[in-house]
């Protein structure tokens, strides 16, 4: 039979065993859960298309992680960029958005009509257009 052991609590901040050398610059984090990602990503995908594209590239060149540190950081900061935008232009119907994929396990056909909103809303205020999810081959 198994004893119970009383929990122990460390109340010391959260500190990371393995920084990153100085010489990769500081990015905060999104601060969001995959559904805001999602709802938003169609907006990423057309705002940050170059600096996504050379994070690939990146990465297609060298297969170490620490190669594309930089590359990926400009991603991260893009992404902000548009998130914070459309929370600063459109939070309700981004809030309505997100939390309606939140609900139905993030399938867009269940949230059609927030996503017509929210839509609406960047394409009038921000002036964005959605990229098509679909991939192209490119011929060579």
């Amino acid at each position: 039979m198994a004893s119970h052991r009383p929990a122990v609590l460390n109340d010391q901040p959260y500190t990371d065993p393995n920084p990153l050398p100085s010489s990769v610059p500081h990015v905060d984090e999104l601060g969001v859960t995959s559904a805001p990602l999602k709802s938003a990503s169609f907006f990423i995908g057309q705002h940050c298309k170059e600096v996504n594209e050379d994070f690939m590239l990146c990465k297609q060149e060298n297969r170490d992680p620490a190669h594309c540190l930089s590359e990926g950081r400009k991603v991260t900061r893009c992404a902000a960029d548009v998130i914070g935008k459309i929370k600063e232009s459109c939070l309700a119907e981004f809030d309505a958005h997100w939390q309606c994929l939140e609900k139905n396990n993030q399938y867009f056909q269940a949230c059609r009509k927030p996503e017509k909103a929210l839509n609406q809303c960047v394409f009038t205020k921000l002036i964005h257009e959605k990229s098509s999810p679909i991939f192209t081959r490119v011929q060579k």
